[in-house]
């Protein structure tokens, strides 16, 4: 049976045959001044995104409808992609798809924000971009290559045998316009880190 109701960090999400509705709940910590336009503010930006990620060519959700909190999108039924990656034979060629999306958003000036496999799904042999909440707009050679170290974050931990293997085949296939700078500040970036860490 179809699992109908998720909550997530800002939002429940309620799945209704092909139709997911994502509703930006109230924040009960939050004063009502600064819940509301948060919530309208990144609803109606989520959703510019999107629409702005597949004229790019990404493979995301449609979207259906969308009013002050919530969004009406496509129920994309497919695997999450967390959950099938490690043993996937055809990781190269889902690798691909990955590093060619991500060069198609940041060649669009859009960060995603939280890249992983958790938000990515695999449908009838592509990947499909989900979960825009915390995207934004930007140019900025940082916020692209901090988009790139949270996924390699995110692929050590949640793919610990594999991660290595499968970031490197994303790389291999990222060319956005900027791609040197970017993964340059990648490695600064880490090396940032590790200075932390020594401290």
């Amino acid at each position: 049976m179809k699992k109908t109701e998720f909550i997530g960090a800002e939002a429940v999400l309620t799945v209704k045959g092909d139709v997911i509705k994502k509703n930006r709940v109230r924040k009960g910590y939050r004063i009502n001044e600064i819940d509301e336009p948060l919530r309208s503010r990144r609803t109606k930006n989520e959703f510019r995104l999107i629409g702005k990620a597949r004229r790019l060519g990404v493979k995301v959700p449609d979207i259906l409808s969308s009013e002050k909190y919530e969004i009406d999108m496509e129920f994309l039924d497919g695997k999450v992609l967390r959950d099938v990656f490690d043993g996937a034979t055809n990781y190269k060629k889902i690798c691909e798809n990955i590093g060619k999306s991500i060069s198609k958003l940041h060649n669009g000036d859009i960060v995603h924000g939280d890249l992983t496999t958790s938000n990515m799904i695999l449908k009838n042999g592509d990947i499909y971009f989900i979960d825009f909440g915390l995207s934004e707009s930007s140019k900025k050679i940082e916020d692209k290559a901090v988009d790139l170290h949270l996924l390699k974050e995110a692929l050590e931990a949640k793919h610990t045998k594999k991660w290595k293997i499968f970031f490197d085949e994303i790389i291999k296939n990222y060319r956005p316009d900027n791609r040197k700078a970017i993964l340059e500040r990648v490695e600064h970036i880490e090396k940032r880190g590790r200075y932390k860490k020594k401290d």
